[in-house]
């Protein structure tokens, strides 16, 4: 399947890369963004097959960038995983009403991500 464009927003440097690497040697191709108002112009200009992000984040959380991308008529499809710290029912439940499609949470199981990423590529 790969050969599909991921795009991880995340502020931490250690996720943006560990993230990057595995996924490249699985065949994916990858952009990164540090955080969520990067994310949005990096989603508008190089329109991913799939969007991985934190929840918290500078000037933009994963929560308002997911809700601006559901938002926009040419990006509301894009599948979005948020993968965070924050792992607590409330905070599914606040990622979900922000139009995220999957919740993963850290530190991440490569393979549950693997899995995800291919439904969400597969959508």
């Amino acid at each position: 399947m790969p050969e599909a464009l991921i795009l991880i927003v995340d502020d931490s440097p250690s996720i943006r890369e560990t993230l990057s690497f595995l996924l490249r040697r699985k065949g994916y191709e990858v952009e990164t963004a540090v955080n969520g108002k990067e994310g949005l112009e990096a989603i508008r200009r190089l329109k991913p097959q799939a969007v991985l992000l934190d929840a918290m984040m500078p000037e933009m959380d994963g929560f308002e960038l997911s809700r601006s991308v559901r938002s926009d008529p040419d990006l509301s499809s894009t599948p979005i995983i948020m993968l965070t710290a924050m792992g607590q029912s409330i905070d599914r439940d606040r990622a979900h009403e922000s139009g995220v499609d999957f919740f993963l949470t850290k530190p991440p199981d490569i393979q549950r991500t693997l899995e995800v990423l291919h439904e969400a590529c597969s959508a």
